[in-house]
């Protein structure tokens, strides 16, 4: 992890290898709800999560990157990290659970997963990337297999549906589709570790401060809440946020996007094999959609803008 370097052109093996990074980054956030929710269960305050999440990930990558050598990255664009990154990161976060106070969680993740769409948008109007009929057949599938798993939201006839629940979930969509590019333009050349590291950092200051301001901090917590705590931290955190910042330079934002759109299928399988919840025909069906999605991306290699 010490020595990344971003291929420049979409060659065969970069292609492959980014793919199997950001599969490896939904495994790893596709365990974030399941986690999160076992330690909300015993009475952590979101907020209080979330700081430790980001804290415990930001000390973890900070070690790793004081004991290895990596090229040293200006202050300037440390601060674009710590504040674009780690910012944009939180606002992400917070919007998306924000909504979930106004509308059903299965509603939030539709109107979530629609952000590779708004990636595409983004990267065709800058002239980056281009959306040709394999992307957006990919792009269909994993929205078509979203669709099928989480069903789709009746939000012109469904008078009960919160309307301020649905502008957040888009608002963070929207803001994840914008996030997604900027970080492939900040990453550049640089090391994924101390980028990564730099970004939690500004992640853990954004919800120290809401802890603190909601007056939910506390590190008094029980030995299995730490646990949880750790686990949270570094196998769905540090270790996602690493394997995708490794995908995105090799694959670019769209193509990333599309294949990240697994996670919920992942998320449910662990929720399967873990928490004992069944696997749905839509369920399967859905991830079979978002797996086809996948695969076409890769049947045709063509160059990454």
């Amino acid at each position: 992890m010490t020595r990344e370097s971003m291929p420049t052109s979409g060659d065969a093996k970069s292609l492959t290898q980014g793919t199997v990074f950001t599969l490896l980054a939904a495994a790893g956030f596709a365990s974030v709800s399941v986690l999160t929710s076992l330690l909300t269960a015993r009475g952590i305050a979101l907020p209080t999560v979330l700081l430790w999440r980001y804290l415990i990930a930001a000390v973890v990558l900070t070690l790793w990157v004081g004991t290895h050598q990596y090229k040293r990255i200006p202050s300037n664009e440390m601060l674009r990290f710590v504040v674009l990154g780690g910012g944009g990161q939180a606002l992400v976060v917070f919007l998306a659970l924000s909504s979930l106070a106004y509308i059903p969680a299965a509603t939030l993740a539709f109107l979530f997963y629609t952000y590779p769409a708004w990636v595409a948008v983004a990267q065709l109007v800058r002239g980056v990337e281009r959306l040709d009929a394999r992307r957006a057949g990919a792009l269909a599938l994993s929205f078509g297999g979203i669709a099928v798993m989480v069903g789709v939201p009746a939000l012109a006839s469904d008078l009960s549906l919160d309307w301020r629940g649905v502008s957040l979930a888009i608002g963070a969509a929207i803001l994840y589709g914008a996030y997604i590019p900027m970080m492939r333009t900040l990453q550049r050349d640089h090391p994924v570790a101390p980028t990564s590291a730099y970004s939690k950092i500004g992640a853990a200051l954004v919800f120290l401060v809401l802890s603190v301001a909601q007056r939910d901090f506390t590190w008094r917590l029980g030995a299995d809440a730490w646990g949880i705590l750790a686990v949270l931290a570094i196998v769905s955190t540090v270790l996602p946020s690493v394997f995708f910042l490794m995908g995105l330079v090799r694959l670019g934002p769209v193509r990333t996007a599309i294949i990240s759109t697994i996670e919920p299928f992942l998320t449910a399988v662990l929720a399967a094999v873990a928490l004992g919840q069944g696997m749905t025909p839509p369920t399967l069906v859905g991830g079979a959609l978002i797996v086809s999605a996948v695969a076409l991306l890769q049947f045709k290699r063509d160059r990454v803008a």
